[in-house]
């Protein structure tokens, strides 16, 4: 299966070139000559990829880059643009660019960074736990509901991850703290995993009050739904 790239850009010479000869390389293009038009087709058509220019009549790139960085934290961003400063190079890896490209460049070169950016994205059966509308991406650290990323602390990301490494299965409340406070003493170890139970519910349930995820097995601890 081919992957799928959108071409976000207002030389429509350059569109071209880019579609036959990415087209020539295997890859499914749709192309947009600007951020309105790009905007609606990113939507439907779900890339693979984006090659966003930086200079857009109806827009900048780095914004739109910005923006699309928060609605898709996943989507590999190639920026295509002229401007060849270090410091403009460093306003798009910043604002969530995977790479930066330089014009006039060669396709090939091109190409290349494509796969790298899609062997990069693609992350291993071990690296990405899907339940539902729930992701865990362990190699970005990312979790997200459906397209939104859910920002998570340190413990309570830690926590998701080992109820979801044992989904199915009953997680003592025991092991939890053994695994997340070690052999901190806390005098109420049991009431710190019950707000953090409750925190990570508000955050990743869509109604706390009768959870989806995580079910709570009285006297015993939590089991992660399957």
């Amino acid at each position: 299966m081919s992957h799928s790239i959108l071409i976000i850009d207002d030389d429509t010479d350059i569109l071209k070139v880019l579609k036959a000869n990415l087209e020539l390389h295997g890859f499914s293009v749709i192309t947009a000559e600007s951020w309105m038009i790009g905007r609606d087709v990113l939507a439907a058509s779900n890339p693979d990829l984006l090659l966003l220019d930086v200079m857009l009549p109806d827009g900048d790139g780095f914004g739109i880059c910005r923006t699309i960085r928060k609605e898709r934290p996943l989507l590999p961003i190639i920026m295509l643009t002229a401007k060849d400063k270090l410091s403009d190079k460093v306003i798009g890896l910043d604002g969530g660019a995977d790479d930066y490209v330089v014009k006039p460049f060669e396709t090939l070169e091109l190409i290349a960074r494509i796969k790298t950016c899609l062997r990069r994205s693609k992350p291993t059966d071990e690296e990405l736990t899907v339940v539902g509308d729930l992701t865990i991406d362990k190699k970005r650290r990312i979790v997200s509901i459906k397209t939104q990323v859910i920002g998570l602390t340190p413990k309570e990301y830690e926590l998701l991850c080992f109820l979801a490494a044992h989904r199915g299965e009953v997680v003592h409340r025991e092991d939890i703290k053994k695994l997340l406070w070690k052999v901190c003493k806390i005098y109420s170890w049991s009431r710190v995993i019950d707000v953090h139970i409750q925190h990570l519910r508000q955050k990743i349930e869509a109604d706390p009050s009768e959870p989806y995820f995580i079910i709570t097995i009285p006297g015993v601890g939590y089991r992660f739904m399957e």
